[in-house]
């Protein structure tokens, strides 16, 4: 039996035409930078200062990525952030899951009002000197908990995995549960976050990208070089063009120059931005289910 295919109306087909070109150059537009990057990242420091490199990599060296890898703080911090991103996002999701899942509950007493004071903060803060002094009270300067526990949860990652928790987890899965005996913190650990995948993964991908990302609260907090991320030391590169020869160590000569610097920041963007862009394809199929928490309700 042959099945006849129903074309497309001339105005659908323009429809659709028009929307590939407004995506592509979309994608263009935000391809291209990213190309750029990692072209000047592997070309010449006279390449890219002269402006001779577009798209390919000019006069081919891996000058930029030696220098980086020799620097004295590189590889500390470098580790300080895979830290910072482990430890927090961990903590995070931790604190998320546990301020979530009563919120979700609906014989949860004064969950409106709990619910209430998270949006509230959401709106108004203590501002930047309040907190600090906070930090400073709590003794947590100078210290890898400094960057941690004030960011441990997110009010926007709380609300939008308290929906996935309403819309998701059956009440009658939790009475089935309690008939049988087994307590909240069993039920959330045994039935709850195994069917709570795709929510973990999205949340969890939010907060390792603001950790790994993160560089003001390490610029506030911290003044031991051993405890600063791998963003500290970028913007040092990148806004006040630190680049100290004496940390240079095998490429001392090099450093010297004074274009090093202009190789140094593509070089050092590409090294901290590739660990996020390794972990994303692997979360990237719960996005469609993150994003779509909440739009349909039955």
């Amino acid at each position: 039996m042959k099945t006849t295919a129903i074309k497309d109306a001339r105005t659908d087909r323009v429809f659709t035409l028009m929307n590939y070109l407004v995506l592509s150059i979309f994608f263009i537009t935000v391809l291209y930078p990213l190309v750029y990057i990692v072209s000047a990242s592997f070309s010449s420091s006279a390449a890219v200062i002269s402006g001779r490199v577009w798209l390919w990599p000019v006069e081919p060296t891996t000058a930029g990525y030696h220098a980086v890898f020799k620097h004295r703080l590189i590889g500390s911090s470098f580790w300080n952030s895979v830290y910072y991103t482990g430890v927090g996002t961990l903590v995070n999701v931790i604190m998320t899951v546990l301020a979530a899942y009563p919120l979700a509950r609906k014989d949860f007493f004064g969950k409106n009002w709990f619910m209430m004071f998270f949006i509230f903060t959401t709106l108004f803060s203590g501002g930047l000197i309040p907190t600090y002094l906070l930090v400073k009270d709590l003794d947590l300067l100078n210290s890898r908990w400094a960057l941690i526990l004030p960011g441990a949860l997110a009010v926007w990652n709380v609300i939008i995995t308290r929906t996935y928790f309403q819309s998701t987890i059956p009440d009658e899965l939790l009475e089935a549960a309690q008939m049988d005996g087994c307590s909240d913190f069993k039920f959330v650990w045994r039935i709850v976050l195994p069917l709570s995948g795709p929510i973990i993964a999205v949340i969890s991908l939010f907060y390792a990208v603001g950790h790994w990302n993160t560089y003001f609260n390490a610029l506030i907090y911290l003044k031991n070089q051993n405890l600063y991320p791998l963003q500290l030391i970028l913007r040092d590169i990148l806004v006040q063009n630190e680049v100290d020869p004496a940390m240079m160590g095998d490429v001392e000569e090099a450093a010297a120059k004074a274009d090093l610097r202009e190789l140094l920041k593509y070089s050092l963007i590409v090294v901290s931005t590739l660990p996020m862009l390794a972990v994303y394809p692997f979360v990237q199929k719960y996005f469609v289910k993150g994003v779509m928490i909440g739009s349909l309700k039955g």
